[in-house]
Order: structure tokens, then sequence, then C-alpha cells
């Protein structure tokens, strides 16, 4: 790093991208980049300072290969222009998974890893250190809504981050400590089957030099790591650190050396509270003050779109959350089900991209149909072309809810208009987003 001034992202507007580009822009350097489209997080890096461009165009990319390091990540297309360029012009370039790799070493990584679940972990353990006085950087894969980033930058030598196992990112990093909150299968256009995914986590377990915090009942062992398995549930009372449910969402924290009496997470959902006792029992793990935790436990405010409250009052009630895989979509709906057991829940969904619809279509469908009334939009491809045969409607025809309907994005907000809505959820990881704020604002006026 030393022999370079400028650092390029192609995909800066990435979340995991977005987060290496604030730091590095934080810590002096010559920060931009390239994006498909305009969007919140990149506008609140150019409000950074940071410049970014929306066109593939070679003429943006800093024209000293001698000083500049290029960052890019698997999800860009191959056949990009400006990514091709870089490739064959004698810049060094590095993968962003390598980028954060570098960034960890040496220093005293709190790694999150799972198929769901590692998002509002890794951002609920920042905010454990950062609240418990210790501090900590951290790079996480959503935005934070106590500190409104996903970086948080602290002058110790403890970094939390997210531990992506798309494209084996994870594989880079050699944490002190980690969570393990599912191993389920999911990118099996990476992966091919659920076992190489299991491969993949029981080899990141390997890679970790102290502690491994799992879910109760994955398949991790004493032959696939040295360093320290415990166990993490919610509910379960044979885990090393588990939560006891009490009334309206309050819980006493077990742990190997006590009880945290009457914790509360500041966000609602019985996942929460089972994410919630993952991040803390790292903390604890770590040796900080358990009231303390508890304390930091109380003050999340959580993190935009997981199970994020828009709208808030008499007779309506609208949460956005990320959900996009059958189980974090049955998590969500089971959470939210629970929370309003007497509203008509309406989810709106989003499927995103066609191999991850085609593998697990009837496992979408059996949780999709949790709803009392589902709106299921087209496939959002991100970075696949379309595959024969594989639209919505091989999830549509199998769901079994009260009432559904198939329509396009582009009807949405003039099928919303008309829809009395009592309990309405969007969910997926396309663009869905971009309906968050208009939804929001339709119902507020209602």
């Amino acid at each position: 790093m030393n022999s370079c001034k400028n650092i390029y992202f192609i995909g800066i507007g990435g979340i995991g991208m977005s987060a290496i580009a604030r730091y590095y822009n934080a810590k002096g350097f010559k920060v931009s980049g390239y994006d498909k489209t305009p969007s919140p997080l990149t506008h609140a890096l150019e409000d950074e300072g940071i410049e970014i461009h929306y066109t593939d165009d070679i003429s943006y990319i800093p024209n000293t290969p001698e000083d500049t390091l290029v960052v890019y990540t698997p999800a860009i297309p191959k056949d990009l222009e400006e990514l091709k360029f870089v490739l064959t012009h004698g810049y060094r370039t590095i993968k962003r998974s390598q980028m954060l790799g570098e960034i960890t070493k040496g220093q005293r990584c709190m790694a999150v890893a799972g198929t769901h679940g590692k998002t509002t972990t890794s951002t609920l353990l920042s905010h454990i250190f950062t609240a418990c006085g210790e501090g900590c950087s951290a790079f996480l894969g959503g935005i934070s809504k106590n500190y409104d980033s996903n970086l948080l930058i602290s002058g110790n030598d403890v970094i939390v981050a997210e531990a992506d196992e798309f494209d084996r990112s994870f594989l880079q990093l050699f944490p002190e400590m980690a969570v393990i909150t599912s191993m389920d299968a999911d990118h099996l256009d990476i992966y091919g089957d659920e076992a190489h995914i299991r491969e993949a986590f029981k080899a990141f377990a390997s890679q970790v030099s102290g502690t491994v915090i799992k879910k109760y009942g994955l398949d991790i062992t004493k032959e696939d790591t040295e360093a320290r398995i415990m166990t993490y549930s919610f509910g379960n009372p044979d885990a090393d650190y588990y939560a006891e449910p009490l009334e309206d969402g309050h819980f006493n924290l077990h742990h190997p050396d006590g009880i945290i009496e009457d914790c509360v997470v500041g966000i609602p959902g019985w996942v929460n509270v089972e994410n919630a006792t993952a991040a803390a029992a790292i903390g604890l793990s770590y040796g900080l003050d358990p009231t303390d935790i508890r304390h930091a436990l109380a003050s999340f405010k959580g993190v935009k779109r997981r199970f994020d409250m828009k709208v808030c009052k008499p007779g309506c009630v609208y949460i956005d959350d990320y959900a996009h895989h059958p189980e974090e979509i049955s998590a969500a709906l089971s959470s939210i089900r629970e929370r309003y057991p007497r509203m008509k829940c309406t989810a709106v969904f989003q499927p995103h991209l066609y191999t991850r619809t085609r593998d697990f279509a009837s496992e979408f469908a059996k949780a999709l149909s949790m709803a009392d009334k589902l709106i299921l939009l087209d496939i959002y491809p991100a970075r696949e072309e379309p595959i024969p045969g594989v639209t919505s409607e091989i999830i549509f025809k199998d769901v079994t809810a009260k009432e559904k309907v198939l329509i396009r994005r582009d009807e949405l907000m003039s099928y919303l208009e008309k829809e009395p809505v009592e309990l309405l959820v969007t969910l997926g990881a396309g663009d869905i987003d971009r309906f968050v704020e208009p939804v929001s604002e339709m119902l507020n006026n209602r």
C-alpha cells in the first residue's frame, strides 16, 4: 500500500466495497470508482468526497498504473470494459475479499459468518464493543442505524468483520474469534451442492485461532478446528450461551459464568434475540462487562433493511427486510407474525438471482405461504443472465397463501395505492429497496 496514492473501486456501491472505500478515504488515499447505478449509498460516498461515475468508461480510471490499486468484486461482469482494461494494462488488482484480509492482518479480528444472520449479528457485535467503551473498527454488510454507516474506525486493534461465504470470500480471514450463525445451502452457482458449502465453513473454522461460537447443532467439530468451540441458542439450555425467553421480548442471557438478567434488544423479533446471544457471546469471551453488554443490547437501533420498521401507526405497520433465502424469509415472517398475530400480513417479495430461484423454488413457496397475501415480483437478475424456464411463476404456482398475485416491478406502486394494508413487509436483496421510501410516504399519508 505504501506505493499507492490512488485506490479505484469497480463496483464501489456494493455494501462491502463501500465500507473499504470509506476506510481508505478516511486514511487519506485518493479514492474513486465506478458503479452501475446511483443509490443512497453512492450519494453518501460522494458527500464524503469520493468521486463516482455510472458509465463503463476507462477514461475515469487514474492513468498512473504504478501508483494505483484497483479493487473489484466477483459480482462485476467479466466483460465490463473497465475491468478488462485494468487487467491488461499493468494495474495492480485485488478482490474485495483479499483487500479485507489485508486490512485485518495483524489485528484482533472478530468475524461473523453464516448464510444468514451475519449482518445483524456483526452490527450488534460492533455496537457492543463501541457502547461498552472498548471500541472497534468494523466492516459491515449493512448500514448501522446507530452510526448511519457500514464502517466504524477505532484506534485499537479490534476489527469486527462480516465474513461473506459468496465466492469463498471468508477464506481470506484468519480471525481470533468467530461466530457461525448458519450453514444452509445457498450460492449453489458457486458451490454446486450443500456438501461443498459445509466444507467451506469448516475450512473457515479451521482458520480461527481462539474461539468459534457456533449456533447449537451446526456440524463444526474438534476435527475441523483447533479453536475452542462454544455454542449459542435461542431457548435451548444445552447451549453454552442461550436466551431464556421472558415476556414482551425480554430474556435472561445464560452464559458459562452466570446469567445476565432481564435483557432486551432494541429491535423486535426472536431472531434478533438469537443474534444478540451470539454477539454477546463474543463480547463475554473477549472480557467485556456483562452489565455494559446488557445496556448495549437495549440501545441497539438495528440495521437498515433488517427487520426495519418503516411505518408504525394504528392500523398500519410496514417492515422492510433484506431476506432473500427461504430460511431468512421464514425467520422474518415468523417473527413478524409472532409480534402482530391479529393483523393481516401482506408480503411483497422480489426473487434475487435466477439460480437461487431455480434451486429453492419449492422452499421459497413454502416460506412465503406464511403470509396471508403474497405480492410476487419478477426476478432481479443481478450478475446473471436469464435461464430458460426460470421465472417467478415456478415459485408462485406452489404458494398456498390465502391470496396471491404475480405482478411486474413497475406495477407495484400503483397496485399498493389501491391495496388496503394492515401489516406490510417487503422482502428481497435486489432493487426492491428503491420502493421503501415511496411506500413509507404513501402509507404515512393515508
